[in-house]
């Protein structure tokens, strides 16, 4: 059977999204109508011009423009695709003629090869994620009204912080939480549902409140983690949760603490060790095809320790080993041990948190022993 012939330059006007095609000298070599729409510029305007000319009515627009360029430059250079993620576009109502709206965009710049092995064209390609950014705000103030207010724990110095996903389209399900224990003690715990968007902020909520709760029975970390367990159980999209909770007691300078998968708790002691708390760890929540009994250790302070628990997105990247990211923020640690609770966590996010922001959310907890 003969295979049928394709007219591609068809199949690229017909494309739903907008996409271009540009030389490696950034001239407009061709664009689709969607394009077109989108450029508010009839189509002469825009093929064989010069990309930097193309369409910069205002100052605002130069910020964008540059990213734009550099992410071009790039995926001609490295020959690897190249993203410049949600920029802000007017953009005209598809049923309303000369009605426009704000839409977001990602932008990806695609290089496109010739027989030689060189770079010949890029598809540069606007993507609408309007409806997801939307969603994304909808779960992050969701997430945040689930969320525990800063507030005094006893009368111990503590700092929250949450940051969500700048890279990221979708709010994740990190969380943390203080509750002030019967005596001088309190349970500090963070966690991190699988998944994103609203659902994973749901699970996030119930799972909270259920820890909240199973922490003020007299067993400890480990029976609440159990329990916690079992209720993950019956809510969908709460297996594989990682959950951190520690039970801070100051009548006998002890910490007790659990973990379901989650990355160790970091104790910095006053003369600038900083030790992770791992010998208490065990799979994430409903990972087991059975329930089963948890782990807990203990670790004793002295008075001006520092207790951090934090979720993956503080230390993680890609592509570097997670001891990488656990040295680094032992490092912060120890530069800023003199600083105030408010102040060492905002220090440590700076120093942890790539610039440009994160590709995961983070929550982190520090408390003042």
């Amino acid at each position: 059977m003969a295979e049928p012939t394709v007219d591609y330059a068809a199949v690229f006007q017909a494309l739903p999204g907008a996409v271009a095609l540009v030389t490696p000298q950034l001239i407009f070599a061709d664009a689709n109508p969607e394009f077109v729409r989108l450029r508010r510029l009839p189509r002469e305007q825009i093929i064989g011009r010069f990309l930097p000319e193309d369409n910069l009515e205002n100052n605002s627009a130069e910020p964008l423009l540059l990213r734009v360029l550099a992410s071009l430059r790039r995926a001609v250079e490295t020959g690897e695709q190249s993203f410049v993620e949600l920029q802000r576009l007017e953009a005209e109502d598809r049923e309303q003629p000369g009605v426009w709206h704000e839409r977001y965009f990602n932008v990806t710049n695609i290089p496109v090869f010739g027989a030689d092995g060189r770079v010949t064209l890029l598809l540069h390609r606007l993507e609408d994620v309007t409806e997801l950014i939307r969603a994304r705000e909808v779960a992050l103030t969701l997430q945040e009204a689930m969320l525990p207010a800063p507030r005094p724990i006893g009368r111990h110095p503590a700092a929250v912080r949450y940051r969500p996903a700048a890279e990221a389209l979708n709010v994740a399900g990190d969380w943390y939480d203080l509750v002030e224990l019967p005596g001088d003690r309190i349970a500090v715990a963070v966690g991190d549902v699988v998944g994103h968007g609203l659902s994973a902020a749901g699970v996030m909520g119930q799972l909270r409140s259920a820890l909240t709760a199973a922490s003020l029975v007299p067993e400890g970390p480990a029976r609440a983690l159990e329990v916690l367990g079992q209720y993950a159980r019956t809510v969908d999209g709460a297996e594989n949760t990682t959950v951190a909770t520690a039970f801070v007691d100051w009548e006998n300078d002890t910490i007790t603490y659990s973990s379901a998968g989650h990355p160790p708790p970091a104790l910095l002691r006053p003369d600038g060790t900083v030790e992770f708390l791992d010998r208490a760890t065990d799979p994430p929540l409903a990972a087991r095809p059975q329930h089963g009994p948890r782990t807990q250790a203990v670790a004793s302070f002295r008075a001006d320790a520092v207790l951090v628990l934090y979720t993956d997105g503080l230390i993680e990247r890609r592509g570097e080993d997670i001891d990488t990211g656990l040295a680094r923020l032992a490092d912060s640690l120890v530069r800023h041990r003199a600083d105030p609770c408010e102040a060492l966590a905002d220090a440590v996010l700076g120093d942890l948190l790539p610039s440009g922001d994160a590709a995961d959310d983070t929550a982190l907890v520090v408390v003042r022993l």
